[in-house]
């Protein structure tokens, strides 16, 4: 099985690991254009206004781009504690078990603009790159990554459960994923999508996922996981999945 996560903007700080090396990230088929695009950004980088205006960032936000800047030279950490927001505080992967770590660092990949898609574990630097950028000199993120990434996330073994959002979710069109979506029931019945709590319920799958001690092999699984971490949890079809919220 292999969950999808979005990334975040913002991102811890630090780490205590060695700078960024892509043999070490999974997935290593996607090395050259990691190395393409890491490259592009930590020099453009260098040059503060075409920055702040490739990368829809204010004055006050310089110190995104310094990150850039010093990418190849930075300390890198996990993803799961790299990553940070609503999601990942719910997935809270520090009060994990040594067993539910080891699986949410294979089970648990994070879809990322600069490198494709990550594990879990895969050890990664601070940077700022959004899936909406246009990086000069490469183009638009999508015209990169859905190539390569729709037929690598395609041919996993096993299910594929997507929690991306809308941005990173079309860096890889992947027809065949268990889908979710986090709805809000009315008393008419009606359903709708949730926005602002949305994530932390995503994050909360995501940690029944990893805890999960047998692997879901399939949809019917990864429903009955959600049930017992609390969830109320509906298929739709044979490819999605509602979790369904007051």
């Amino acid at each position: 099985m292999l969950v999808l996560l979005p990334p975040s903007e913002t991102k811890s700080s630090g780490g205590d690991g060695p700078p960024l090396r892509l043999e070490t990230l999974s997935f290593e088929q996607l090395n050259p254009t990691r190395e393409r695009l890491a490259r592009a950004l930590a020099e453009l980088g260098k040059d503060l206004p075409a920055s702040l205006a490739a990368l829809g960032l204010s004055e006050r936000q310089t110190g995104e781009v310094e990150r850039n800047a010093a990418l190849w030279d930075s300390p890198t950490r996990p993803a799961l504690e790299r990553y940070t927001g609503v999601l990942y505080d719910a997935l809270d992967v520090g009060s994990l078990s040594g067993a539910e770590r080891a699986r949410a660092d294979t089970r648990l990949a994070v879809v990322s603009a600069l490198f494709g898609v990550v594990r879990g574990g895969d050890p990664v630097p601070a940077y700022r790159l959004s899936a909406g950028s246009t990086v000069p000199g490469i183009g638009g993120l999508r015209g990169v990554w859905r190539p390569e990434l729709t037929p690598l996330l395609g041919a996993q073994p096993g299910p594929v459960v997507d929690l991306r959002s809308g941005a990173y979710a079309a860096l890889a069109k992947l027809p065949d994923a268990i889908e979710v979506r986090v709805v809000t029931e009315d008393s008419s019945g009606t359903r709708k999508a949730v926005s602002h709590h949305n994530k932390a319920h995503k994050g909360r799958l995501a940690r029944a996922l990893a805890r999960a001690e047998r692997e879901p092999e399939g949809i019917e699984d990864v429903e009955e996981v959600a049930r017992r971490a609390g969830m109320r949890c509906e298929r739709t079809g044979t490819r999605g999945l509602h979790i369904v919220v007051d």
